[in-house]
């Protein structure tokens, strides 16, 4: 039962483009050493802004890496970081350049009810390796959807 359990995962892995060795090292992925520098550079970010802000990382899987909640920012916005994020991997695209599809008319409008809910304005960004390959996404909310946008900017910056 084992050996067909390891096969088929074998199969699955492969189907995907996904090796062994790359789940051994880590690879594809937002380290938590990487998660922890985005939150701070996000963090820095917002205090230079004086601005209070939830601050989310998710991994390639769209999982929750790395999480804060300034002091005194605003508890709806934790959601709202968190899905900004989520968003973001999900469709590998910056939650503001999905929100442009999500309009009345467009392509993608009313996306923002699929998947147990959806944010679709500027916050969420992607996160890359030195590859340009999608190793997660940040989410940032707790002032105007600019300020969060440029937090969450600045925290994809730290892997540069």
């Amino acid at each position: 039962m084992k050996s067909a359990l390891l096969a088929f995962m074998m199969c699955f892995l492969g189907v995907f483009g996904i090796t062994t060795s790359a789940i051994a090292a880590g690879g594809g992925d937002v380290t938590l050493e990487q998660a922890m520098a985005i939150v701070s550079a996000a963090r820095a970010k917002a205090v230079k802004q004086g601005t209070l802000m939830d601050i989310a990382v998710v991994d390639a899987g769209a999982n929750l890496k790395a999480f804060v909640r300034m002091d005194g920012a605003f508890l709806g916005s934790i959601d709202i970081s968190i899905k900004k994020a989520k968003t973001a991997r999900l469709f590998n695209m910056s939650t503001a350049a999905l929100g442009e599809l999500a309009q009345p008319g467009k392509p993608l409008y009313h996306i923002e009810f699929s998947n147990n809910g959806l944010i679709t304005f500027p916050g969420g960004v992607l996160l890359k390796d030195k590859d340009g390959n999608i190793i997660g996404a940040v989410g940032v909310s707790g002032s105007s959807v600019e300020d969060d946008n440029e937090v969450a900017l600045a925290g994809a910056a730290a892997l540069k």
